[in-house]
């Protein structure tokens, strides 16, 4: 990491190279916390802490027993899907899906090294489930529902300790228009409620875009555009999207998501991996790389 100027860092991307796919992140007292995708593998969802975003340790793996996950049986792109990380009073919420196993479940621990609970399952939803924790004491999920064109997002309340619903699931989030709406997030910021998700599938097309609402529940003014894509770019770092936010010590916000470095004759060797971008807010809304949405493998 290199020093230019006051408040100025250059920094490398990916900020995890290789096979790490929709990250998530919190701040939890002075450090960072990330996870990731981990599909058919064993140990589950690993876990990685920071002090300043860019320097990365993995502390261990939140599914690391199988009392909490058993992938006996499942193939290449089965078990677990993008996983939420959310950290709320003391204590650490990772929340996912096993998508051939037992469903959308969430676990807890107080030290994210582990141990981590066993999981606490939850009604509703397909895959992609998210955590939102309102100043009210109301806890939402927000999760993907339905296939390519008919994807959408569904929101309710739960009791945390429980896991059981106290509200029947909403459409709350249709996308852009395009197929798979998926890794949607809920976020309070200065007193909006901003829904966040990916559009357009893993590939090309794949794209982030946000809407916000006065309400947890919508309805929700999409802004026009993609605020992460590079579909329109010849560039090396393709597929952008499944972000994230996240605000650092000093007030910045920052967005974690998943991007691949092609090969030119269109292929990845490394998969989908873990980048970093600066968000920086216009009359309201978060746009990622001061406002051009393109990301670099030097910023």
């Amino acid at each position: 990491m290199k020093q230019l100027q006051a408040n100025t860092i250059c920094y490398a991307n990916p900020i995890l190279p290789g096979f790490y796919p929709d990250p998530s992140i919190v701040k939890a007292e002075e450090y960072f916390y990330l996870i990731c995708s981990s599909f058919e593998y064993f140990p589950g969802v690993p876990i990685f802490r920071s002090p300043d975003l860019i320097h990365w340790e993995q502390i261990g793996n939140v599914l690391d027993r199988i009392s909490q996950l058993d992938l006996t049986g499942q193939k290449s792109s089965d078990g677990i899907y993008a996983p939420t990380l959310r950290y709320h009073e003391g204590i650490f919420y990772m929340i996912t899906t096993d998508v051939r196993g037992i469903g959308n479940f969430y676990v807890t621990a107080t030290n994210p090294a582990g141990p981590w609970s066993d999981p606490i399952r939850i009604p509703y939803g397909g895959i992609d489930p998210s955590l939102f924790f309102d100043n009210d004491g109301k806890v939402y999920v927000t999760a993907q529902q339905g296939a390519d064109y008919d994807s959408h997002a569904i929101q309710y309340e739960i009791d945390i300790a429980t896991g059981e619903a106290l509200s029947e699931p909403h459409v709350v989030w249709h996308g852009d228009g395009g197929p798979w709406t998926e890794g949607p997030h809920l976020y309070k910021i200065n007193g909006l409620y901003y829904m966040m998700s990916a559009s357009g599938g893993t590939a090309k097309e794949h794209r982030e875009i946000i809407g916000r609402s006065d309400r947890p529940y919508g309805p929700f003014e999409r802004y026009p555009e993609p605020i992460l894509t590079h579909r329109h770019l010849d560039h090396p770092i393709q597929y952008l999207g499944h972000a994230d936010l996240v605000e650092d010590h000093h007030g910045d916000w920052w967005a974690v998501f998943l991007g691949v470095r092609l090969t030119e004759d269109g292929y990845s060797v490394l998969g989908r991996e873990t980048f970093l971008a600066p968000v920086v807010w216009n009359e309201g809304w978060p746009h990622m790389d001061n406002n051009e949405g393109i990301v670099s493998l030097d910023m």
